[in-house]
């Protein structure tokens, strides 16, 4: 079975609307806009998350030259599925 970050928040029947998606294709990451979360740049807010929240994101700005911040982070979901799960009930009290 393919593993995705959104399966295990559709088992819990709440869509990740605040977490609006890109596309993705043959990858263990997704990534996730949070403009409607938060005003913090990317590195801040991945901060954010791992302190405060316990989900660890990575800010995509870590991967331009110019630390361009787009406000997206990604998320690693090469994990099981009640990582994911507990993961994705965090995710959506934010």
């Amino acid at each position: 079975a393919r593993r995705s970050p959104a399966r295990a928040c559709r088992r819990a029947r709440r869509p990740p609307r605040r977490w609006p998606r890109c596309p993705r294709c043959g990858t263990y990451f997704q990534l996730a806009r949070y403009t409607a979360i938060s005003d913090l740049g990317d590195v801040a807010f991945c901060q954010y998350l791992t302190r405060e929240v316990g989900v660890a994101a990575i800010p995509v700005s870590a991967f331009f030259a110019d630390s361009r911040d787009d406000r997206i982070v990604r998320f690693c979901f090469a994990k099981n599925e009640a990582t994911l799960a507990a993961a994705c009930e965090r995710l959506l009290r934010v």
